[in-house]
């Protein structure tokens, strides 16, 4: 990026990881669709961001959904995403001066559809926790601990894998979590995730740390290293293997089954939101969709007049 409008964009995602905090996945993820943006522009001849104007952005909107001989369309979703990157660059270009005004203000994201989360019964999720464990080898161990965990406490992926073993409070069975914008929660323990940490801490993860050069991290892989997102992803689906569960199972899924289930069980979605770390309550809300479907359904097929 070497032009007057990759610049700005350099300083954009410079801007976010120093003073906002903002995690590498999503700075990656950002930089991705700003390239798309900035390869829009440079077509059109753009090149100053002060150049830019609405029709610029409106008509790159556009070109996402439509998709141009250079780049495919875009779902709902994943343009909406796009989007919200573009604007957020031009809120930045324009309170640091570079514009005078946001030229991608008016321009709203498409909306996506509203999908209910994934989430799996608990005897399912039972399941896969014991097909987490196979022996009783430091994977193992580390595995189960890792799934339990994330059902256990509601993480995101890249929370747990930022786990280090300080963040664990055995004693108070607590667990300290950073999420988005390294905002900290503390979340309760509960006595399966509890147990299963404190088998990986004594008898699994000294044996993993072994191959490497030392590391604060919770969860290690076998070279002794942090585990990776990918590790994690791959550990959970070949559980759901073993435990023999149809559909895509993924980490995200044991966190939404752990919101469904709190909330099904009788929990307060405000509680659920501080355990999730959504900075917003709609956010939360969208899994008691989950359980409003699921009465319409026992109602359904068991009220006589339902139809």
């Amino acid at each position: 990026m070497t032009g007057a409008v990759e610049r700005a964009v350099r300083g954009w995602l410079d801007h976010l990881r120093v003073e906002r905090g903002v995690s590498q996945h999503t700075l990656s993820a950002y930089e991705r669709d700003l390239r798309r943006y900035v390869a829009y522009l440079t077509a059109r001849g753009i090149t100053d961001p002060a150049a830019i104007a609405e029709a610029d952005v409106a008509e790159y909107s556009a070109t996402l959904r439509e998709g141009t001989a250079e780049h495919p369309a875009l779902a709902a979703s994943s343009a909406a995403r796009n989007l919200v990157a573009v604007r957020g660059f031009h809120r930045f270009l324009t309170l640091e001066g570079d514009t005078v005004a946001d030229a991608a203000a008016a321009v709203a994201p498409p909306r996506p559809p509203r999908r209910l989360p994934k989430a799996i019964p608990l005897d399912q999720v039972e399941r896969l926790l014991a097909a987490a464990s196979v022996g009783d080898t430091p994977a193992s161990l580390r595995d189960r601990a890792l799934l339990e965990l994330l059902y256990g406490v509601g993480a995101r992926v890249s929370e747990a894998t930022g786990l280090d073993v300080d963040d664990l409070e055995l004693d108070t069975d607590a667990v300290r979590v950073f999420g988005k914008g390294s905002k900290e929660r503390i979340i309760p323990l509960g006595g399966y995730a509890k147990d299963a940490l404190t088998a990986y801490l004594v008898r699994g993860r000294p044996a993993l740390v072994a191959t490497g050069k030392g590391t604060p991290a919770l969860f290690v892989g076998q070279r002794g290293t942090r585990l990776s997102r990918q590790s994690v992803w791959n550990i959970v689906q070949a559980s759901a293997e073993r435990a023999d569960l149809s559909g895509h199972i993924s980490p995200h899924t044991l966190r939404h089954s752990f919101a469904t289930h709190l909330l099904e069980g009788g929990a307060d979605v405000r509680v659920v939101q501080e355990l999730l770390g959504h900075a917003s309550v709609t956010t939360t809300q969208i899994y008691t969709m989950v359980s409003v479907q699921q009465l319409r359904e026992v109602f359904a097929a068991a009220h006589p007049r339902a139809r």
